[in-house]
């Protein structure tokens, strides 16, 4: 049976605090990056966490190793002292989130241009409709 791991971020981004949610199932990393606004206390965070976290929208999955969970309680102290104090957020999340956006971009751009296509078919139509009836003797 495989594992999902998952992981919150929160830290001040000017002129906002951000959250970055990182799953990684099955060997595979997909994140999620959500603005707060202002400092969010940890039991907003929680009932955010609790409400919201089915509706977030995740990136594309990124191939990435899995470490083992160590079992020495001190040595997984150690890393999360460590975790809190590193700054920003991994590459690979940030790699995650920016193919997130290009997908974004793709789709909004793909949009736009069908209803511009959309909106030069309608003129043409409408321009062929009134020389046809000039041409009509109308």
């Amino acid at each position: 049976m495989d594992k999902v791991y998952g992981k919150l971020t929160v830290f001040f981004e000017d002129p906002f605090w951000v959250g970055v949610f990182e799953r990684t199932e099955n060997g595979r990393l997909s994140v999620c990056k959500v603005t707060f606004g202002a400092e969010p206390k940890e039991y907003e965070v929680r009932e955010f966490v609790m409400k919201n976290y089915d509706r977030l929208k995740f990136s594309p999955p990124v191939d990435v190793a899995v470490k083992k969970e160590a079992a020495n309680p001190k040595k997984l102290q150690r890393e999360a002292r460590k975790q809190t104090q590193q700054t920003g957020i991994g590459t690979k999340s940030q790699q995650a989130l920016q193919l997130q956006r290009e997908e974004n971009k793709l789709e909004r751009q793909e949009i736009s241009k069908e209803i511009r296509e959309a909106e030069k078919q309608r003129r043409f139509d409408l321009k062929q409709q009134k020389r046809k009836e000039k041409h009509r003797g109308r």
